[in-house]
Parts: C-alpha cells; sequence; structure tokens
C-alpha cells in the first residue's frame, strides 16, 4: 500500500502509574493474554510498515519496560517522560525527525488496529493540518450539577468521542505543545494544543472497540476485542 506520509514515526507516552487500576504495577504492564498491555500496543505499532520509528516515554523509575520483548526491536528507542502526558509527548517529539509526521497512540489502547492506522494516514489527504481518530457518540448525553443530580441534556449532535492515534506534523505539534503549556493552558490530548493554537484537526471515524483500558473490568473487554482481532485475521 502507498500511504502519502513517508517518514512517519509513532509516539507511546506510557510514563504513567495508572492509580485507577489499583494494581500493583502500572497499567500499561498489566497481563492481557499472555503478555502486557504495552506489549500489544507496541506490537500493532512496530509491525505497521508505514511507520519507521517508535518512541516510547517511560517514568523514571520504570523497571519492567525493558523485560518486554519489544524493547528491543530495531524500529523502537526510549525516552524519559514527564508528569503529565503532554511532557512526555513533548520528551519523544524532541527525539523525532523534524520532517516526520507524529503518530501519538496511548500506551492502554491495546486494540488498535492497522486498519485503522490506514485511515488515519490516508486522512491526511483531506485534513493537511493533521487528524485524530474519533467515535460519533451514540449515547445521550447529561450534563450533571454539583450535587450529582442532571442539569440538562446535551445535544450529541456533532459530538464525538476523541481517540487515538493523533496525527500532526513534528514541527508543528512540537512548537504548538511548548507554548501551549507555557501559556498554561489545559492540554488533554494532542489535538487541545493544536485547537490553542489556532488549528481545526480532521476527525476520523475509528472502530468502536479502540478502548482505552483505565478500570479493571476493561481488561477483559479488551481480550474479547483482541480475541475477534485474531479470529478475522
Amino acid at each position: 500500500m502507498t500511504f502519502p506520509i513517508q517518514n512517519l514515526v509513532a509516539i507511546v507516552p506510557a510514563a504513567g502509574i495508572g492509580s485507577r487500576m489499583g494494581a500493583d504495577v502500572p497499567k500499561q504492564y498489566l497481563l492481557l493474554g499472555k503478555q502486557t498491555i504495552l506489549a500489544h500496543t507496541l506490537d500493532c505499532l512496530l509491525s505497521h510498515s508505514a511507520i519507521k520509528q517508535v518512541i516510547v516515554a517511560l517514568n523514571p523509575q520504570d523497571t519492567f519496560f525493558q523485560q518486554l520483548t519489544q524493547a528491543s526491536h530495531p524500529k523502537l528507542m526510549t525516552v524519559i517522560g514527564g508528569d503529565e502526558r503532554a511532557d512526555s509527548v513533548l520528551a519523544a517529539l524532541q527525539q523525532a525527525d523534524a520532517k516526520a509526521w507524529a503518530l501519538v497512540h496511548d500506551a492502554a489502547r491495546p486494540c488498535l488496529t492497522h486498519g485503522d492506522i490506514d485511515k488515519l494516514i490516508a486522512g491526511v489527504s483531506l485534513y493537511e493540518q493533521g487528524a485524530i481518530l474519533a467515535a460519533p457518540v451514540r449515547d445521550t448525553m447529561k450534563r450533571a450539577n454539583a450535587d450529582g443530580t442532571i442539569s440538562t441534556t446535551v445535544d450529541r449532535a456533532h459530538l464525538w468521542h476523541a481517540l487515538t492515534p493523533q496525527l500532526f506534523p513534528v514541527v508543528t505539534l512540537k512548537q504548538n505543545l511548548i507554548e501551549a503549556l507555557a501559556a498554561g493552558a489545559t492540554v488533554t490530548d494532542e489535538a487541545s494544543a493544536m485547537e490553542w493554537a489556532g488549528c481545526q484537526p480532521g476527525l476520523i471515524s475509528g472502530r468502536a472497540d479502540n478502548i482505552k483500558v483505565t478500570h479493571p473490568d476493561d481488561l477483559h473487554l479488551a481480550a474479547l476485542f483482541l480475541s475477534q482481532h485474531v479470529s478475522t485475521t
């Protein structure tokens, strides 16, 4: 397959500790089948033909990563991440080729498929400023009061769940992250830094099973999705 981007680096911020899982290890190192969540994520990225390099941002106290088989892959390099996601992404961007595009993906989204990566890369033909995988909101949305009661029903038309990967030029994303953080802006994902700078990233509809493992129940769901991926390939 011919891709519109010839220089693509994947960035995986994996410096978090994932305290909501209530586990003894960071959530990206919890077992999902025979290997860790992060290992599944890296397998998908490392095996994609358009991705030339994968940069993983790690916690300085990380003692688990080097135990992964993927740690010795020739396409992979590591950097020390920061306290926040944006800091980790920025640390990885500092090591990326300035002429490349950055495909930033959550460490705890192990169900990513090559098909969704292909769709996102192809989307650059429509959105030269960059784009993200996303899913239209399907459920009725409620805004809550401080006491936990319903304030109002929110119109879900034009509402999307932001997913990853998110794809932007390395130079542009790096500059916007630096300036947004310096200004004290709230940067929850890469798209929010681009939006802060006045850019309007494109939305590429992705698979609903590209879930983020955040709570213990998510592990069972992710295992089910991964097994379905295997059975259909």
